[in-house]
């Protein structure tokens, strides 16, 4: 598969977009001194345009933990559900933030599916996050 190209205009309004935020475990850019990737919410594998409305901001774990995929399953119902999108849906009603902030509840079947797919609680995030708690810098204000 080849790669669509994303113009540095329309990377830089996907960006202002997304807040320079991952739009799966809100990791910022800033704070992690890497630049986030131009995900695609509904992939080019599976027929995506690469258009302002289906872009949003990813870390690379998140996109290369959600690859393809548009679906997963909750593991509360064993249903297969969308992943969640960035972009259209919202936040608060899919997640929650433990008591310590450090990891992601999922609060829907989306939220859970999304949760356990693109592994939004890996250790090293955990970890990240705890330090950025410290620093008063987490969770990030929306």
């Amino acid at each position: 598969m080849t790669r669509s190209y994303v113009s540095p205009d329309l990377r830089r309004q996907v960006a202002k977009d997304a807040g320079h935020r991952c739009g799966y475990c809100l990791s910022d850019e800033v704070l992690t001194g890497l630049p986030l990737s131009v995900d695609h919410i509904v992939p080019v594998a599976a027929g995506g345009p690469t258009t302002r409305e289906n872009l949003w901001l990813a870390c690379r774990p998140c996109n290369e933990f959600k690859g393809a995929q548009t679906h997963a399953e909750d593991p509360e119902t064993g249903e297969i559900v969308p992943l969640f999108n960035p972009r259209t849906q919202d936040r608060h009603a899919h997640f929650a933030w433990n008591d310590d902030k450090t990891r992601i509840i999922g609060l829907t079947p989306t939220g859970r599916a999304t949760v356990m797919a693109l592994q939004l609680n890996r250790s090293i995030l955990v970890r990240a996050r705890w330090r950025w708690v410290m620093a008063g810098w987490h969770p990030p204000q929306e």
